[in-house]
């Protein structure tokens, strides 16, 4: 489990929104509010989110940018071969840090370890506050609400005011059918 940050993606009714706080820290501080951890990637297709060590995860993302234009988009071949190359690479393979990345048909959570999960349901997430969100994405979605964006916002403002290492400045990234 990464400290330092929540990133939560939902998908409902062909919306997929990505959403993640702001908050740096080191140590025991808050260094920054407002960073940016989603982003959009080829040609603003498929979503990224990142949460661990940040020289890590940015390594991590331009990699895998790479990927996704060397395998024209197709989000399952660019994830394995980072991974791949993630895993068995003797500088990557200390790379600590955890990506949650999506297009508008699937939701990929990948890590150093190997992993390429699709999680079940219609939410998933990464990061310090993780449990958090998606507990109350579920909630949200069993409740009945159908909009992703503010399903996305509003378990990712819960886990805020829970987390200490999650703040309530939102980078939202949305995706539509």
């Amino acid at each position: 489990m990464f400290k330092g940050t929540t990133i939560l993606c939902v998908r409902k009714n062909g919306k997929v929104a990505m959403v993640g706080d702001g908050q740096v820290t080191l140590g025991s501080q808050v260094v920054k509010a407002s960073a940016k951890k989603v982003r959009r990637l080829y040609n603003d297709k498929v979503l990224c989110g990142f949460a661990g060590a940040t020289a890590d995860a940015m390594t991590l993302l331009e990699r895998f940018e790479r990927q996704l234009d060397e395998q024209s988009g197709n989000l399952m071949r660019a994830a394995v071969a980072l991974v791949r190359d993630w895993r068995t690479d003797k500088v990557l393979r200390r790379l600590e840090a955890m990506m949650l990345v999506a297009d508008i048909n699937q939701t990929l959570l990948l890590s150093g370890t190997g992993d390429i999960l699709e999680p079940e349901g219609d939410a998933s997430s990464i990061g310090s506050g993780a449990g958090y969100a998606l507990a109350a994405a579920r909630a949200f979605i069993d409740a009945g609400l159908t909009d992703a964006e503010l399903i996305a916002r509003k378990s990712l403002e819960i886990a805020a005011g829970i987390c200490i290492y999650t703040n309530s400045v939102l980078t939202v990234e949305v995706l539509e059918s």
